[in-house]
């Protein structure tokens, strides 16, 4: 039987090393016990008011300095993701109802000497 300290703490173990659930160390706990309670406390809102009270009680004593910074660094999308079509359809590539290219579109073409290449 494992007591509900140890499976806190088994989680507070995962939360803080960033590990695999099943890395956790035996001695917290099964890890499908601990992440089955991590996920029912996280759906129901348990973590929210353990963070908002212990954030409460923190603030009123002072510990706690809301000071606001402001990054201005700039995201920016790389030139070749600009404008792609989603769901995996290429640009260019023919659309429904539209016959495929030929050979001689895409295939071999006649260099400028005569001879046959595809570069």
């Amino acid at each position: 039987m494992w007591t509900r300290r140890q499976l806190i703490d088994g989680i507070r173990w995962r939360t803080r090393t960033g590990a695999p659930w099943r890395d956790v160390p035996e001695r917290y706990g099964p890890c499908d016990r601990l992440y089955d309670l991590f996920r029912r406390w996280q759906r129901n809102g348990t973590w929210a008011r353990i963070v908002a009270q212990l954030q409460a009680q923190a603030d009123a004593k002072g510990l706690i300095t809301w000071d606001v910074s402001v990054d201005s660094t700039v995201c920016r999308v790389h030139q070749h993701t600009v404008g792609v079509a989603k769901r995996g359809t290429c640009k260019g590539a023919p659309g429904p109802g539209v016959a495929s290219a030929s050979a001689g579109e895409w295939g071999a073409q006649p260099s400028a000497r005569g001879h046959r290449t595809t570069w």
